[in-house]
């Protein structure tokens, strides 16, 4: 008998029925092709490109306004008083405003020393600022080290206060809120933030005060980020041109055009009396910043992003971190827009174009649809019309406002545009995590209060100069991530399928991509940080 012989093997009965059932399978395919899957597509792609425009839309504009603002040279400086403080003999530190800081932490054994260094370097009246370490720390041992250089500082004549909680409700914002309640905080004008990874320079306050102290009815000046770690690995400088785009563009349009922009939690500096205005710290979503900055934008306050302050801070190094990170990011702002939409539309504080440009432009399209299209379209919609030709999506919608939405994009980050490649292929990648955290917040599925703090590293080329290496193990849970590996298989399909019966040539994407999910699914992405 014959190995190959498969008749000999399987008795024919059973090949009788298998051919029946794949008969059966085909019909069946072929009989809800036309009156099901064909229209549900077609319908797909409408709405998918219908998106697209809008967010090509949105970018075009962003990229309009930053184009006369860097024209004619809308500095802060212009749109708003600005005098430097000045010293006054008769009534000495009096006229200084008083600055509570405040530095929320939790198990931040790499960066605790950094962030709280950076605080106490602040330049300003040692009588009219005070640092508030919030410690939520759950590791006894951290705590220990936290106060002890809270004590270290503190015998240097800074005036620096350790508190902690018994609980940690509320995450962020309860830390936050319990913060202020305090009974030497009553006396504070102004508060600043900085998570424990950011370290703001020593002038932060001389650049920062001024705007709220001449202009009354500034409630916010928000710092921009600098990264420190941007060139420690390639998805590091891949969130640097995301994050820049944020920074240079979105912030500095929504600060030039008075309109509205969120807070991003740290590196900024509040007038409390719009704080507590506007409500005060709520912890009823993962975005509690925006939240904030929402409330108080409908209570008629204006912010500044002031670009040229930058302060240093650390990037999420690893995959997992980072897809933590973004869970929250994305989760957050579609949950808020649930609870907030008919607040907003129903506001009379604000005018009819501040609410368009906070439901439509911030909401929708920024945070609802740029996450959706991206992954539902290019992941999912696209690839499926290679295997329904019926099906056809135009080459405006397919080449052309994809080309232009990423150049816009990159912009904000110049010397990375060699990577702009791998660019889109990563983001594609992160936008299966981002449109599941919308899907979640807007439906308030089960991870919709989810809250893990992102890690950080710290130095990793000073640590690993001075340890000793350690021993690799892998586990399992650790590297392989099926969400990226399933739909890697999927678009490697759909591209072997092009390559042998297509006519568009998306193979040549579909392989591509395909292998950015693959690449992403087996962990092979980002600092990787061994088990000891």
């Amino acid at each position: 008998m014959e190995l190959g012989d498969s008749a000999a093997v399987i008795p024919d009965s059973f090949m009788g029925y298998r051919d029946d059932i794949t008969m059966q399978m085909s019909m069946i395919l072929d009989q809800i092709r036309a009156p099901l899957i064909v229209p549900v597509l077609r319908l797909g792609v409408y709405i998918c490109l219908t998106m697209s425009v809008m967010l090509f839309v949105e970018r075009v504009y962003m990229g309009i306004v930053i184009s006369l603002v860097k024209l004619f040279g809308r500095k802060p400086e212009k749109r708003f008083k600005w005098e430097p403080m000045k010293d006054d003999i008769e009534h000495g530190n009096s006229v200084y405003p008083m600055v509570l800081v405040q530095i929320p932490m939790y198990n931040e054994r790499e960066v605790y020393q950094l962030s709280i260094g950076a605080a106490c370097g602040l330049s300003w009246p040692s009588d009219r600022i005070v640092i508030q370490v919030l410690d939520d720390s759950t590791d006894q041992t951290i705590k220990d080290l936290v106060e002890m250089e809270c004590s270290r500082w503190a015998s240097k004549g800074v005036n620096i206060k350790y508190e902690i909680r018994d609980n940690r409700n509320g995450y962020k914002a309860g830390a936050l809120k319990e913060g202020m309640k305090k009974s030497y905080v009553k006396s504070c004008d102004y508060v600043a933030i900085f998570d424990a990874d950011f370290q703001p320079e020593s002038d932060f306050l001389w650049k920062t005060v001024p705007f709220l102290l001449h202009n009354p009815k500034l409630a916010l000046v928000q710092a921009r980020w600098k990264f420190v770690n941007s060139d420690e690995c390639l998805m590091t400088r891949m969130q640097e041109m995301s994050l820049d785009y944020h920074f240079t563009v979105e912030q500095e349009v929504g600060s030039s055009t008075y309109a509205f922009f969120g807070f991003n939690g740290t590196a900024g500096i509040w007038r409390i009396s719009a704080l507590n205005e506007a409500g005060g710290w709520k912890d009823r979503t993962t975005v509690e910043d925006m939240d904030l900055a929402v409330r108080a934008s409908l209570k008629g306050w204006k912010f500044l992003y002031l670009g040229s302050l930058k302060v240093k801070n650390e990037l999420p190094s690893t995959f997992k971190a980072y897809r933590y990170q973004q869970h929250r990011w994305s989760c957050g702002p579609a949950n808020l827009f649930r609870k907030m939409a008919f607040e907003i539309m129903t506001n009379k504080n604000v005018t009819l174009w501040k609410k368009v440009h906070v439901i439509y432009s911030f909401f929708v399209v920024r945070k609802l649809v740029a996450h959706i299209v991206t992954f539902i379209f290019y992941c999912v919609i696209l690839p499926a019309t290679v295997l329904v030709p019926e099906v056809s999506v135009p080459k405006w919608g397919a080449v052309y406002i994809p080309s232009v939405i990423t150049l816009l994009n990159a912009v904000g980050t110049p010397r990375s545009l060699h990577l702009m490649v791998f660019w889109i292929l990563f983001e594609n990648v992160m936008s299966l995590h981002r449109t599941k955290a919308t899907f979640i917040g807007l439906l308030e599925g089960g991870r919709v209060n989810e809250w893990i703090v992102t890690e950080k590293l710290g130095d990793l080329k000073a640590k690993s100069a001075t340890k000793t290496p350690k021993k690799l193990r892998f586990r399992f849970g650790d590297r392989i991530h099926v969400l990226e590996l399933g739909v890697g298989m999927y678009l490697f399909f759909v591209g072997c399928y092009d390559a042998f019966f297509g006519k568009n040539h998306y193979y040549l994407y579909l392989f591509a991509q395909a292998i950015a999910f693959f690449i992403a699914g087996f962990g092979q992405i980002g600092t990787f940080v061994p088990n000891s």
